[in-house]
């Protein structure tokens, strides 16, 4: 439709409105002046109306057509407007979005807009989602890792200036500040005694405290672990139990009035339970590994390659044991010296630089520690050395250690063999659980040490070696005094050969194990094969064995050595799965008219020794 038809139409529509105002005047009916006054009034309210509703630029989905516009059949296209007198939609999508070559790529979301990421927005947040439990360290100080992380989350969750978590000592009526997160650098890391402020309320009436305004006079008083003011307004507390017993305290506090309530108690209340369940994984966790690692260390012990053939020995397997059975700042092994009568302090391991004991201290039977727990045969534990004066060792000690103190008596068939003793620099460290298990442990080690004090003293009683059946040193030499003496009275010549095996390679990598114990037995089995009854054989020391010829010349006990020198170089012994050959080195010395014996021996050690300089595998004599 045209403008000027549009005109047109509006004109004739406007015509109405005289005519209808003049009815009025050309008739006398009253009847005919109210119809057409009201049909004015409703005419011209109509397009006040229709004028209104066009020019507010809202239009509905459900427009209904212009009463004055042609029908839909007849438009020949879209709606045409005057000047000035367009209808706009108005849209809540104000951005067209269109796919171009810039944006092909990215992803775009429809009706809501993406937060701004930094560049390594993902990289701090996968450093902290996969952030571990560091390494190297004990059951609490993992337990801190884990309580430290919670305690961050609950400071930011809640808006507080502080949160923290003390634990409760029952035995002693006090708290101790575990972990801590805050916005101040005064908090006071100490234990604090149980009083009659907002902590000693939630352990006397084991119920949460809520405090939503405090005054800045009672602040320092009702809030005790800050160093100075804080301006803190709202404070809430909630107890811990765990075992049915308040372990612990999570409080929080802020500088706003009212800024925790009612619902802030409940939900504390299931971080707390939280945090309970944490503690008996933990426990748990604990307590398997602590007893995989000592049935381990027990184990160990047993070890089929553990041979105990000196007191060093032994105590090596007592100290390296220790690391795996109990937590220890400084350990001690305290042994009985049969032959002084005495304990004294044999091995000291002082994990720290504080000053302790020295080794080869004897011990106080009266008076110490450790001296009760030898004469009781008891074990001692004392949970705070610095609340006790009684000293550990001796009267003279100078030990600088305060915290737990722990001595087990190593006992065996009534004989007590020494005292294992324990100490950490943390106070109530060890539980009477913990000695009653320390104490059934290590009853091995007294057995061990009662099994070697036995087996010394029957090598003292015996006059042959253990290992090649020859005679021992002392016998040995005292043997043979008694036949230098009888061939010096008889002025029968002889000769002593000593024989040495020579060195060789002992690497397991060689020999798959250690080949001397074999070699020493097949050596010493050939010895005795060339040897006649009027022979004396014994055992010098390890590697060396010593043969005395009764009415023998130095001549012939040379070439005596030289055949069974090629005899044992020609033998090929196995040891495991390889055969090898090994060689010897042999003095011989004179014995004829000489009755010292620890002179003959010496004499034959000189001409080993020239043996042995040439190389080995050879025999020298001397006379």
């Amino acid at each position: 439709m045209g403008i000027k038809e549009k005109i047109k139409k509006r004109i004739f529509i406007f015509l109405f409105i005289p005519i209808l105002t003049a009815i009025p005047f050309f008739t006398e009916d009253l009847m005919i002046k109210i119809i057409s006054g009201v049909v004015l009034l409703i005419y011209a309210g109509f397009i006040i109306f229709l004028r209104d509703s066009m020019q507010s630029g809202v239009v509905e989905e459900s427009f209904q057509p212009d009463l004055f516009e042609e029908p839909e059949s007849d438009r020949k296209g879209s709606y045409d407007t005057d000047a000035g007198e367009d209808i706009k939609i108005i849209s809540p999508v104000k951005n067209i979005e269109i796919i171009t070559a810039e944006n092909f790529g990215s992803t775009i979301t429809r009706g809501k807009q993406e937060f701004f990421k930094p560049v390594d927005f993902k990289a701090n947040f996968d450093k902290i989602v996969n952030e571990e439990l560091p390494e190297d360290v004990n059951h609490d100080e993992q337990f801190g890792f884990v309580l430290e992380k919670i305690l961050n989350v609950v400071k930011d969750a809640y808006m507080a200036h502080t949160a923290a978590f003390f634990w409760y000592n029952k035995n002693r009526k006090r708290l101790t500040l575990e972990r801590y997160v805050t916005s101040s650098g005064q908090i006071k890391q100490q234990k604090f005694d149980l009083e009659d402020d907002i902590l000693g309320k939630i352990v006397q009436k084991e119920e949460p405290e809520l405090l939503t305004d405090i005054s800045s006079n009672a602040e320092i008083d009702v809030i005790r672990y800050y160093g100075a003011p804080q301006g803190i307004k709202s404070f809430i507390g909630v107890p811990l139990f765990y075992g049915k017993h308040l372990t612990g305290i999570l409080v929080l506090d802020s500088k706003v009035n009212d800024a925790f309530g009612i619902e802030q108690v409940y939900s504390l209340g299931r971080i707390v339970r939280v945090i309970s369940i944490i503690i008996s994984l933990f426990e748990e966790k604990f307590a398997e590994s602590q007893a995989d690692q000592r049935l381990k260390t027990l184990l160990n012990i047993l070890g089929s390659d553990k041979k105990f053939e000196s007191e060093a020995d032994v105590h090596q397997v007592i100290e390296s044991s220790m690391q795996g059975l109990l937590d220890w700042d400084s350990f001690t092994l305290v042994s009985f010296y049969p032959q002084e009568q005495k304990f004294k302090t044999s091995k000291i391991i002082n994990k720290t630089s504080l000053k302790y004991a020295g080794e080869n201290l004897v011990i106080d039977l009266n008076g110490t520690l450790v001296g009760k727990a030898i004469m009781s045969a008891t074990p001692v534990k004392i949970d705070d050395t610095s609340s006790s004066e009684i000293p550990r060792f001796s009267k003279t000690e100078d030990v600088s250690f305060d915290g737990s103190f722990l001595a087990i008596p190593l006992v065996y068939d009534d004989h007590n063999y020494g005292v294992l003793c324990f100490e950490s620099l943390k106070k109530n460290v060890y539980s009477n659980n913990e000695v009653t298990y320390i104490k059934n442990a290590t009853k091995i080690f007294a057995f061990i040490l009662h099994s070697y004090s036995t087996i010394s003293i029957l090598k003292g009683l015996l006059s042959v070696d253990i290992e090649t059946k020859a005679l021992n040193y002392d016998s040995f030499l005292e043997r043979l005094t008694v036949d230098l003496v009888r061939s010096k009275e008889l002025d029968i010549q002889g000769a002593v050969a000593m024989i040495r095996i020579d060195d060789f390679l002992e690497q397991d990598s060689l020999f798959e194990s250690n080949p001397f114990p074999k070699v020493l037995r097949v050596v010493g089995q050939m010895i005795k094969d060339e040897m006649t009854p009027l022979n004396l054989m014994g055992r010098i020391s390890e590697k060396v064995f010593a043969v005395y010829f009764f009415n023998m010349s130095p001549k012939d006990v040379f070439l005596w050595a030289e055949k069974l020198r090629i005899k044992i170089a020609r033998k090929a012994i196995a040891v495991a799965s390889k055969q090898t050959t090994f060689t010897v080195s042999i003095g011989v010395a004179a014995t004829t008219n000489k009755a010292d014996a620890q002179e003959i021996l010496t004499n034959a050690e000189l001409a080993l020794k020239k043996a042995i300089e040439k190389g080995g595998n050879s025999v020298k004599n001397i006379g």
